[in-house]
Parts: C-alpha cells; sequence; structure tokens
C-alpha cells in the first residue's frame, strides 16, 4: 500500500490548557522544554540521547524517551519556480508542545549527576530546557500549577463581570433603534 506524504509547512503543535506530558512518570529525573513549541528533528534528538549515554557510561540506569521524532519534513531546492510537487523527503522530525518532558532517568544515579548529563543534552537541542525531579508539580502552558495555582483557577476568566451584570441570570437585551421610532 502507497502512503501519502505528510502535510507541507509547520505541523500544529498544540498548547492549550493541557498539563498532559508535563510530569516525571517512570524515571526520577527528566528534561523539560521550557520556552514555547517547536519542531526537534530527529538527528538533534539522536545527538542528545547518545550525549546522555555518554555522560553516564558505566553507571546503572535507564533512559525513557517521551518523545518519538514521527513527522517527515520534505523540502524543495532554493530559487525554484511555483508548482511542481512538494519537493523530496528531507528529515524526519517531533513535534514537542511547550513544557513536555522529553526524556527521562531512573536508577541508581546521584542528582548532580543526573543534571550534568541533561544539561550537556540541553546544549544538544534547540530551545531552552529544565531540568524536573519525580514530584514537582505539572505545567500548563509555563505556567506551574501548585502554591495556590490550580488548573481550574486558569480557567477561571481573569476579569470580573461588568458592573451590575454579576446576579442577572441572562445578559441583557441590546437596545436598537427601530424604524418606527420618531425623532
Amino acid at each position: 500500500m502507497e502512503r501519502s506524504k505528510s502535510m507541507k509547512g509547520r505541523p500544529h503543535v498544540p498548547t492549550g490548557g493541557s498539563s498532559r506530558g508535563t510530569t516525571v512518570v517512570w524515571g526520577d529525573y527528566g528534561l523539560r522544554m521550557k520556552d514555547h513549541d517547536r519542531r526537534l528533528p530527529a538527528a538533534s534528538l539522536k545527538l542528545a540521547e547518545e550525549t546522555i549515554k555518554r555522560r553516564l557510561r558505566g553507571m546503572n540506569y535507564t533512559l525513557y524517551k517521551r518523545v518519538s521524532a514521527n513527522i517527515g519534513v520534505y523540502t524543495k531546492g532554493n530559487e525554484q519556480r511555483m508548482g511542481k510537487g512538494k519537493g523530496k523527503f528531507d528529515y524526519w522530525t517531533a513535534r514537542v508542545a511547550v513544557s513536555r518532558i522529553v526524556f527521562e532517568l531512573k536508577g541508581d544515579l546521584h542528582e548532580k549527576v543526573a543534571r550534568e548529563a541533561f544539561r550537556l543534552a540541553g546544549h544538544k537541542l534547540p530551545g531552552l530546557w529544565e531540568f524536573v525531579k519525580k514530584g514537582d508539580p505539572p505545567v500548563v502552558g509555563i505556567t506551574k500549577l501548585g502554591n495556590g495555582v490550580t488548573l481550574e483557577s486558569l480557567k477561571r476568566p481573569r476579569r470580573s463581570p461588568a458592573l451590575g451584570t454579576d446576579d442577572m441570570a441572562t445578559p441583557p437585551s441590546s437596545t436598537s433603534s427601530s424604524s418606527s421610532a420618531s425623532p
């Protein structure tokens, strides 16, 4: 069976009010995206993984990868005229939303060693990264839940309703001038 090419352009990365994938699940430590959503090339993910493995060589640990590069990127040459197809396959990439955990570590490791391994890996990946531990609060967007901040408080409107409308069950009807009104 022949598969069609994936859509061209930047794929949509969901950035709404979800805390899914922002906490450490399987390991003890994790590497979390800090700035904004982006595409991570498979080559960058592999390089970061190799950097972590090189730093932790000889130690007893398990590395969990939480994202997969499953989106194909197709490119055309420079100064090409419009049309004539989409272009050839170039590389694989992964969509990573803001505050998403990418790698997790579990094993007989000291926190400083894991922090150093993730710091080195973060330098190989585009964007800003932060070190997280198991039990750290989840994140919605760039806001950490906890310390009185809940998901419900983030979904509430920030601005209070207009004066005089808080006790009304239905909003007031608009008053519009009709054509039969006399001046």
